[in-house]
């Protein structure tokens, strides 16, 4: 039986690929205060500046490439049961050649109604206000927003209690539950944190700390794990 590796990757695995994050500690993201552009209340109010905003994330993640970082950890699946937890609505995971992938905050290039959630569609060009799914709703993003409920949580959960190895990739670890996904793991499975800014993780138990780039991480994880 292989081993299992759990991964939880977060925005900065994609920003060597071009997609910018939204760490930044004004609460912007790509000039859009947040409330404006990821939450239900903004979506409400203004629709039309929503779905631009999406559709200009949808462009961007089109143009971008996967990087090392997303093409190293496809490789561990040679010797691994690999699961990737990713926090991205990006593709990358998938196109670096990942084949199991979970999407905890939705994805870019799916749309879906706006009563019922269930109601998803493939999206590769822009969402318009006047889009409608097939019960006359107007579509959006599939993208779960501040405020709302994180559909994919408790698949998730079960995923990591199944952990042999635990690995956080590009993640500030302050988004939550995704930030607690970590305080699951048992104190005897091995953890691996990579970031250029190591979060603040140092009271847990068979940490390893491996401070850089994502890409770069991935290289020295690969070697710790003699693949």
């Amino acid at each position: 039986m292989k081993k299992h590796i759990v991964i939880l990757t977060g925005a900065g695995i994609s920003a060597e690929s071009g997609i910018k994050t939204f760490r930044d500690s004004d609460g912007l993201w790509m000039g859009h205060d947040i409330n404006d552009v990821a939450t239900p209340r903004g979506f409400a109010k203004n629709p039309a500046l929503v779905l631009d905003f999406y559709n200009q994330r949808r462009r961007e993640v089109k143009k971008a490439n996967p990087n090392l970082a997303h093409t190293g950890l496809a490789d561990l699946e040679e010797n691994f049961k690999v699961t990737i937890i990713t926090q991205n609505i990006d593709d990358l995971h998938e196109r670096g050649g990942s084949k199991n992938v979970l999407h905890l905050h939705g994805e870019i290039f799916k749309m879906r109604s706006c009563t019922n959630n269930t109601k998803i569609f493939n999206i590769l060009n822009d969402i318009s206000v006047g889009d409608f799914a097939e019960d006359g709703s107007q579509l959006r993003p599939h993208i779960v927003w501040f405020e709302e409920d994180v559909p994919m949580i408790e698949t998730v959960v079960e995923v990591v209690r199944d952990a042999d190895i635990f690995v956080v990739i590009g993640t500030s670890l302050q988004v939550y539950p995704a930030a607690g996904l970590i305080d699951l793991v048992e104190d005897e499975v091995p953890k691996y944190i990579i970031d250029k800014k190591i979060p603040p993780v140092h009271h847990f138990k068979n940490i390893v700390l491996l401070e850089g780039t994502a890409s770069e991480g991935v290289g020295r994880l690969k070697k710790l794990l003699q693949v």
